[in-house]
């Protein structure tokens, strides 16, 4: 099944369901970061909440970055996700592991943590981004990116996610956010129906292990009260855009002196991006142009 993301709505537009997958793109973030599996699980829950938080934007360039701060061994999540479908991020510590929960499940509260905060920045695409803070509900991530909702956005949702992680990688990974919107909220009955069907849910994983599609997983929920599945299915994928240039152009910034210093000492230069872990290199000839350039730059500046 492609990495996907659907939209829908139900009781006359009252009711907003989005639904993503994300078993590839969390597999590629796997493999890139060398995730073990819990932080294979916390990345990939916080990259599907982040695309179905970027999926309400209304411009192109909208983009949605979440950043998760425990006190558990997993240090930092940070999150970048965009209304175009692409998402990247990673962890501060990839290889941490910890034995299941109670339950048997891969441990993501113990691991993020149950004190700290989550950091959600809107940039709309035009003027200041928004921003916001709560603080950790349980590090389970579901939970706490609803609090975030309930509490900054104040809009009533629930919020599904889950990563499965078998012997040979990502099995199944996705998301479904459920959203009562203000012309439905003071239908008490109806929040009490949608609320009991959602903690009816055994997890979200386990239906897409079971085959269920999206549509269907809608039709589940909320096919009695006037679902309507929007026709467009949005593909979804693992992005980052960084680059040779951008690195050059980073590096250019250090200066000449710190530029010199590394062609003496290193005979050129290593750079990592956080969010894909790509490696760019730069040798000292490389580096040596970047001086002439800032040399040039200066020269100009001073006629």
């Amino acid at each position: 099944m492609a990495d996907q993301l659907i939209r829908a709505t139900a009781a006359g537009g009252g009711i907003r369901v989005v639904g993503v997958i994300t078993t590839k793109l969390t597999e590629v973030a796997r493999q890139r970061h060398q995730l073990s599996y819990v932080a294979t699980a916390a990345l990939g829950r916080t990259m599907a909440a982040g695309l179905l938080l970027a999926s309400s934007m209304k411009r192109p360039q909208s983009r949605v970055n979440i950043r998760i701060k425990g006190d558990g061994p997993l240090g930092g999540i940070l999150v970048d996700a965009g209304l175009d479908g692409t998402v990247r991020g990673y962890v501060d510590n990839p290889a941490v592991e910890l034995p299941p929960n109670a339950a048997g499940k891969l441990d993501v509260g113990a691991a993020v943590g149950r004190q700290g905060y989550v950091y959600v920045v809107r940039d709309v695409g035009y003027g200041y981004p928004y921003s916001s803070t709560v603080e950790l509900v349980s590090g389970e991530i579901g939970e706490d990116i609803t609090y975030y909702l309930a509490t900054s956005e104040q809009t009533p949702s629930a919020l599904a996610l889950g990563v499965y992680v078998g012997s040979n990688g990502v099995e199944a990974a996705g998301g479904l956010l459920l959203q009562i919107l203000p012309r439905a909220a003071e239908d008490l009955e109806m929040v009490a129906t949608l609320e009991q069907r959602l903690s009816s849910l055994t997890g979200f994983t386990p239906m897409l292990r079971a085959n269920k599609t999206l549509p269907q997983i809608f039709e589940d929920l909320v096919g009695d009260m006037g679902l309507t599945i929007l026709p467009e299915s949005q593909l979804v994928r693992f992005h980052c855009p960084c680059s040779f240039e951008r690195m050059l152009g980073a590096l250019k910034m250090l200066g000449e002196d710190e530029l010199q210093d590394m062609i003496e000492k290193d005979n050129g230069a290593e750079a990592t991006c956080h969010f894909c872990n790509e490696i760019y290199r730069t040798s000292s000839d490389q580096l040596a142009e970047l001086i002439a350039d800032l040399q040039q730059d200066r020269q100009e500046a001073n006629r």
